[in-house]
């Protein structure tokens, strides 16, 4: 799985007023971990995880009435950036009648009821499980799965789209030895 990436990232960070008595890298550490821990960058098709390293802090620059210095920076964050036809390992987390959701790093996509399960499949919304009809293959909240993306959207709606389908995929389960 090459989803978790280090990426490279330049910047102008910003540190307010209350952060200027912490030493520098300190302070610039923090800005970019509350501004950009978690973050979907859907212009690069990422999200943010988790600050990495501080390669270079340029010098500050004050502007006239504005309260905050700014430091050009360049540093790395690990990423999660889903790639098409990628395997993905996750745990379903809901059911619902048009498909399945599932957990896939810090984000869930969304297995298609026409994409579970190469069967017909119907769904038992009081137990909110798939079933099988000739397989009897079970799909339920907590199972873990191993699915391919097959479809990436960061618009208004951030959209992840997988199938179980494919020979090999589906709930890890299926696969055990009787």
């Amino acid at each position: 799985m090459k989803m978790y990436k280090i990426v490279t990232v330049k910047d102008k960070i910003k540190v307010t007023p209350e952060k200027l008595g912490l030493p520098t890298r300190e302070a610039i550490e923090k800005v970019i971990e509350e501004t950009l821990e978690g973050k979907i960058d859907s212009k690069n098709g990422l999200i943010y995880l988790s600050l990495f390293s501080i390669e270079k802090i340029e010098e500050g620059k004050i502007y006239p009435a504005d309260p905050n210095v700014y430091y050009q920076t360049t540093f790395k964050m690990l990423v999660f950036k889903p790639e098409l036809n990628e395997l993905v390992i996750g745990e379903v987390v809901d059911n619902t009648e048009f498909g399945s959701f599932v957990r896939i790093g810090p984000i869930d996509g969304l297995v298609h009821i026409s994409q579970l399960m190469d069967d017909y499949v119907s769904f038992d919304k009081k137990n909110s499980v798939f079933l099988g009809k000739q397989t009897k293959k079970t799909l339920k909240i907590g199972d873990k799965v191993l699915a391919r993306i097959i479809s990436v959207s960061w618009k208004e709606q951030n959209k992840i789209g997988l199938t179980m389908r494919q020979q090999g995929l589906g709930a890890l389960h299926w696969f055990k030895k009787k």
